[in-house]
């Protein structure tokens, strides 16, 4: 069976009762005998595991690219060598 918790409109005097769910809830405060209102928590919920950032949600069907192998520069090979082609284009030098 729930535990019901009340508060009283008047007196403001809290308490708790144990009552079945098909029970009328409590109308009178214990101490003062005027009107009484049920007092509501908000719940503790937990999202555990995979699936509720939006980061979990990525595109199916769409791989991640091919690594390719690395100059000595941090950039892959094709960007340097495609760097160095423009730059000659152009007539810069590189510092």
């Amino acid at each position: 069976m729930p535990i019901y918790e009340y508060r009283c409109l008047k007196c403001g005097h809290q308490f708790e009762k144990l009552q079945k769910i098909a029970d009328r809830p409590v109308g009178r405060c214990e101490k003062c005998n005027e009107r009484v209102t049920r007092v509501f928590h908000p719940v503790a919920i937990h999202f555990k595991g995979s699936g509720f950032y939006s980061t979990d949600y990525g595109k199916k069907g769409i791989k991640a690219p091919a690594r390719t192998e690395k100059n000595s520069g941090d950039q892959p090979k094709e960007k340097n060598d495609n760097k160095l082609q423009k730059k000659a284009a152009t007539g810069s030098k590189e510092n």
